[in-house]
């Protein structure tokens, strides 16, 4: 699967409102074919900072950047951002988590 990580800054004056301002996109791209996750979350340190963590099957991820949901986020959003988001975007085997043996819960 393709695995992506972003960090997005977001204006102050925007922050609390962005998981509505992304609404539109976020569910468009759960929607795409070969969506695994698409999800958001805030930083518990920094109310302007949320991480999105997304993953697609394999090519799913070229096909969701053509998308006209795509180019519209593209021409919007970055007019609430304070900076670029940060990513890293890396491939692995699988199509789901993993669990962290080294937390396992025992019962």
């Amino acid at each position: 699967m393709i695995f992506i990580a972003a960090r997005f800054r977001v204006r102050a004056e925007h922050a609390d409102a962005w998981p509505d301002l992304t609404r539109p996109f976020t569910e468009a791209t759960r929607a795409e074919p070969g969506n695994l996750w698409f999800d958001w979350s805030r930083d518990v340190d920094d109310p302007q900072e949320y991480v999105l963590i997304e993953a697609f099957e394999d090519d799913a991820a070229g096909a969701h950047v053509q998308s006209a949901h795509f180019r519209q986020a593209q021409a919007e959003l970055p007019g609430y951002l304070e900076e670029t988001p940060r990513i890293v975007n890396f491939q692995v085997e699988g199509t789901d988590w993993s669990e962290l043996a080294e937390l396992a819960v025992r019962r």
